[in-house]
């Protein structure tokens, strides 16, 4: 994982940037198992209910949903694989409700290493969804995040729901 440690990194999202009325509400899952070659199963779970999962898996699952490809899963693993990086680099993370590991922690450097106000029109809606979360985006940027989630998937419009209802509960 090139973002450094994983309790480092789940500390930065959970506590140093996370805003104020969503802590203890929002948490991080990082997953990995032997023999899955240094990948990550990364998640975001907000009130207790999983909202976003990030691997390789999900992304292929939904390629085979979406009719992108077959679903060779009976054939053995190999096959199940069988074009996926191809449409990896046909198919950007504009375009598509799923995502990988990398993608997850390409999304938290660039969030990182840009303006908040940055993030805030990111097409990457993985950027977006740090940024729906970060405690230097309040109420009155909500008008703004609502415009622009309309180009995001509905996982991101659920995310800035939640988070703006929760403002109103604690106002």
């Amino acid at each position: 994982m090139v973002l450094g440690s994983w309790s480092g990194m789940r500390k930065y999202l959970e506590k140093d940037m996370l805003a104020e009325d969503m802590k203890g509400r929002v948490r991080y899952g990082c997953t990995s198992y032997k023999g899955m070659d240094g990948c990550h199963i990364f998640e975001i779970i907000i009130d207790g209910r999983q909202i976003k999962r990030f691997s390789w898996e999900t992304v292929n699952t939904w390629f085979i949903e979406k009719s992108l490809k077959r679903d060779n899963a009976l054939t053995g693993t190999a096959a199940y694989w069988d074009g996926f990086w191809e449409l990896m680099d046909s198919v950007p993370v504009s375009e598509r409700t799923e995502y990988t590991d990398s993608e997850f922690c390409k999304a938290l450097e660039k969030y990182r290493s840009q303006r908040i106000g940055e993030s805030i029109v990111s097409d990457d809606p993985i950027v977006f969804m740090f940024a729906c979360l970060d405690r230097r985006t309040g109420r009155r940027t909500y008008p703004r995040l609502a415009k622009a989630a309309e180009k995001h998937p509905q996982w991101v419009r659920d995310i800035i729901d939640i988070r703006f209802k929760g403002e109103d509960d604690h106002e």
